[in-house]
């Protein structure tokens, strides 16, 4: 079988990450799309992670506020407690107001009490004033849980900088690592990261990328795939993770395969 032939056994083992939680119809880092994300089936949730002034882990995407909640300001100049004043759901709907920003922690104890094993994709951001202390502070928490080993497989780790993935990799080697692809050309991948994340928009450009980062002894997972043709097109090419904002209508999707 070739990666480019159509794999009902493929389909059916695909992983499937939930981006942000079920971030389509709720709004994204909050509990509310993570607990739908568990009960769409999601095999992991997906998580960016910042550290605020007073040194606390947040799951928020941007570098500010205002995208997503009803404030100003930049994540890290402000402590959790200022964050704790703004509405993180408003924004997707009347429905949706009054969610608080996301504690790592609070979404790491939601993954460990859910009824079957569910992973953790966790991205650290940057550039960020907060430098390295944001590795050491995940991998502190991690080591809180039982979890920096990477032995049950349960954590991953993922970014788009190769210093962050060389900073994890020497807190805790045995963490697996994901080196996210965002353009054709880039710098060599850390030699301990197994995984390898393009962007769907640069698979769809060039679809050979995904076979020849296969050829390498990647693993590849693609973000972020919403789309039924795309979601055709990662099985086709042989992908082991998508990782997606509509996470139910994936696994379905996959099922049907």
């Amino acid at each position: 079988m070739t990666a480019t032939t159509p794999s009902l056994r493929t389909a059916r083992t695909t992983r499937v990450v939930a981006h942000r939680g079920a971030s389509h119809e709720h709004p994204e880092h909050t509990l509310e799309a993570y607990r739908k994300a568990i009960a769409d089936g999601a095999d992991a949730l997906e998580c960016d992670v910042r550290l605020t002034r007073d040194g606390r882990l947040v799951c928020v995407h941007d570098r500010t506020v205002e995208r997503t909640s009803d404030g100003r300001g930049v994540v890290s100049a402000m402590t959790y407690e200022e964050l704790c004043a703004f509405d993180f759901g408003g924004w997707k709907g009347e429905e949706h107001r009054g969610a608080r920003v996301l504690l790592f922690e609070d979404l790491l104890k939601e993954a460990l009490a859910a009824d079957r094993p569910v992973g953790l994709a966790v991205e650290t951001k940057h550039p960020t004033r907060a430098g390295g202390r944001l590795e050491a502070e995940l991998v502190r928490l991690l080591k809180e849980y039982g979890l920096a080993d990477g032995a049950d497989g349960r954590v991953e780790v993922m970014s788009f900088s190769r210093n962050a993935l060389t900073r994890l990799h020497r807190l805790a080697p045995g963490l697996p690592a994901v080196y996210l692809v965002e353009r054709a050309v880039r710098p060599p991948r850390p030699p301990f990261a197994g995984h390898a994340g393009p962007g769907i928009d640069l698979v769809r450009r060039d679809p050979g990328l995904v076979g020849r980062l296969r050829a390498k002894g990647l693993r590849v997972r693609v973000w972020t795939v919403d789309e039924p043709e795309d979601v055709e097109l990662c099985v086709r090419l042989g992908v082991e993770t998508i990782i997606t904002n509509r996470p139910r209508q994936v696994r379905e999707q996959l099922e049907a395969m």
